[in-house]
């Protein structure tokens, strides 16, 4: 093995479908919060209709299930919602608990905040989206040193869904912390990760924030898609946490082949103070779709890291597996922490 091969134990899934008629399909891509022993998972789940709504379960320990509700945690509740929400990431900061989710309308994908005083009942807040089309983002874009991809990008959306398709927004994950009195956030703009840093969220609800975050895109990219395994393109994954070396940052990198997309986990570290300075990025996949029910599933070849919790020296990373279920994979923390250092040498 090579010496800067990081050492994944996959072991295997620890949710699946169910007979119940919103997860009948399946459930992937859980956000999860630890609280102790205990881990609160917050999970896509996809009726037969391919709608998908917020499921929620309780871990003891990284893999004992002992809470699964039989009925969603969080309901489509608005036109814009209407064919799905997902993709639930979820941050305590201070005394509130924030969670930020996608929201489907057919068209558009979108990224909303919800708030809550506790993990059992969260408040939808509304869009912190940019409130652009592709096509006003692209007038925008032109005032940035962006490269050619984002372009293509605009251009693929509007073929799939019309001129008047809004700006894809997703994996958008707040750090656990402010830092310089500022929240901050990752996001995904593609076909990179960006970072946002803001005092409040109303400035989120700003058209003329986001017109000036926009024109100058390329000063808040954190990290470009420059791999061979994220030909396509990168995004967020799990919450930041903050280690002595750094923040880690897991997420995921799509491979783009003729015959198919194959999605993989990747890990960065990022600057305590500085989340825009990249202290060190492996140049090779954490782990990649090579188990059955990695390779086989509602979409083929996925592993899509965004839930994490710590027992021990050992750092569980929850994923969606093939859009199917929901697998862990353990990795020894200070190991990671070692090799990915190594890597920038």
């Amino acid at each position: 093995m090579d010496k800067n091969t990081i050492n994944v134990k996959k072991l295997g899934i620890v949710l699946g479908p169910t007979n119940e008629p919103f997860e009948k399909t399946a459930v992937l891509n859980p956000g999860c919060f630890q609280e102790g022993k205990f881990v609160h998972m917050f999970y896509r789940a996809i009726d037969e209709e391919n709608h998908s709504t917020i499921g929620y379960a309780k871990l003891n320990g990284p893999l004992k299930v002992v809470e699964r509700w039989n009925k969603p945690f969080m309901l489509r509740t608005f036109n814009y919602e209407k064919n799905g929400i997902e993709d639930p990431r979820v941050t305590k900061i201070n005394e509130t608990y924030y969670m930020t989710y996608v929201a489907h309308d057919g068209k558009n994908a979108l990224t909303f905040l919800a708030e809550g005083k506790t993990l059992k009942k969260f408040k939808k807040k509304g869009l912190i989206s940019p409130p652009f089309t592709y096509h006003q983002s692209a007038e925008i874009f032109k005032k940035s040193r962006l490269k050619d991809r984002y372009f293509m990008f605009e251009s693929y959306y509007e073929d799939l869904s019309g001129r008047d398709v809004m700006l894809w927004f997703k994996d958008a994950i707040l750090f656990p912390e402010k830092i310089n009195g500022n929240f901050v956030m990752l996001l995904r703009i593609l076909p990179d990760i960006q970072i946002i840093f803001f005092k409040n969220f109303n400035q989120l609800k700003q058209k003329n924030f986001w017109k000036d975050y926009l024109k100058n895109l390329s000063r808040h990219v954190v990290l470009e898609n420059k791999y061979w395994f994220e030909s396509r393109n990168i995004g967020g994954g799990a919450t930041p946490i903050k280690t002595k070396y750094g923040w880690l940052i897991i997420f995921h990198s799509v491979e783009e082949l003729n015959k198919a997309r194959i999605y993989h986990a990747s890990c960065a570290l990022l600057d305590k103070k500085n989340p825009l300075k990249v202290i060190a990025r492996p140049c090779r996949p954490l782990f990649s779709p090579r188990e059955i029910w990695e390779k086989e599933g509602l979409v083929n070849s996925v592993v899509f890291p965004t839930g994490t919790a710590i027992f021990g020296n050992s750092l569980y990373i929850y994923y969606g597996a093939a859009d199917k279920n929901i697998a862990v994979a353990r990795i020894n923390l200070e190991e990671l922490l070692k090799k990915i250092r190594l890597s920038s040498q």
